[in-house]
C-alpha cells in the first residue's frame, strides 16, 4: 500500500523529528536529504538539485516496490515542489504534503542556534542563514495542497499529522 508522504519545511521547524517519527510509525521507508547531501558536500561536490534528484529516484524506486515513503527535505521553492507531485502521478500513488512551522520566531531562532549535527560532517545552518535561505510561501494553486503542522510539540505534530493521513487514501 504506497503512498508519498513529504515533510517540508525551514530547518529548525521539527521536520526531521516528524518524518522520523512518521517513518517509524508507518513503518515507512525513510529518505532523508541531509544523508545524501551530506558525503557529497565532503567530497567537495557542488550539490545544487543532485540531492533532491537522487532522494526523488530513490522515493520512485520504493514506491515501485509499494512502499510508503516518507521524504524529509526543505522544499523551497515551487520546482521542488512540483517533483514530489510529478513523482507521485507518475507513481500513481497518493501524495500527503506537510509544511512544518515554528509559530513563535524566538522557539524557532532558539532551535536553530541549539542544533547540532546529527550526521558525520553535517554542517547546520546559522540563524541568519535560516532567515536569509530562499523559501518561498506556500501557494496551493501553484504547489499543491500542503498540511501546515505546527510542531512546536512534537507528539502534537505527530498526532496531528497522523490524523491528516488517516483520511488519506493508499494505493
Amino acid at each position: 500500500m504506497s503512498r508519498l508522504i513529504v515533510v517540508s519545511g525551514l530547518p529548525g521547524t521539527g521536520k526531521t523529528t516528524l518524518a522520523r517519527a512518521l517513518a517509524r510509525d508507518l513503518a515507512a521507508v525513510y529518505l532523508r536529504v541531509d544523508v545524501v547531501e551530506t558525503p557529497l558536500v565532503q567530497a567537495g561536490i557542488d550539490v545544487g538539485p543532485l540531492g533532491y534528484q537522487v532522494v526523488r529516484e530513490l522515493a520512485a524506486s520504493n514506491l515501485g516496490l509499494a512502499a510508503e515513503v516518507v521524504v524529509d527535505l526543505v522544499n523551497p521553492i515551487p520546482v521542488t515542489r512540483q517533483m514530489w507531485v510529478d513523482l507521485a502521478t507518475e507513481a500513481a500513488v497518493p501524495l500527503v504534503v506537510f509544511e512544518c512551522t515554528i509559530a513563535d520566531e524566538h522557539e524557532h531562532r532558539r532551535r536553530v542556534e541549539g542544533r547540532r549535527p546529527d550526521l558525520p560532517g553535517q554542517v547546520v545552518p546559522t540563524w541568519d542563514e535560516v532567515v536569509a535561505r530562499e523559501y518561498l510561501p506556500w501557494d496551493e494553486d501553484r504547489d499543491g495542497s500542503r498540511v501546515v503542522i505546527d510542531a512546536t510539540d512534537s507528539d502534537a505534530a505527530l498526532r496531528d499529522a497522523m490524523a491528516a493521513l488517516a483520511g488519506q487514501p493508499r494505493r
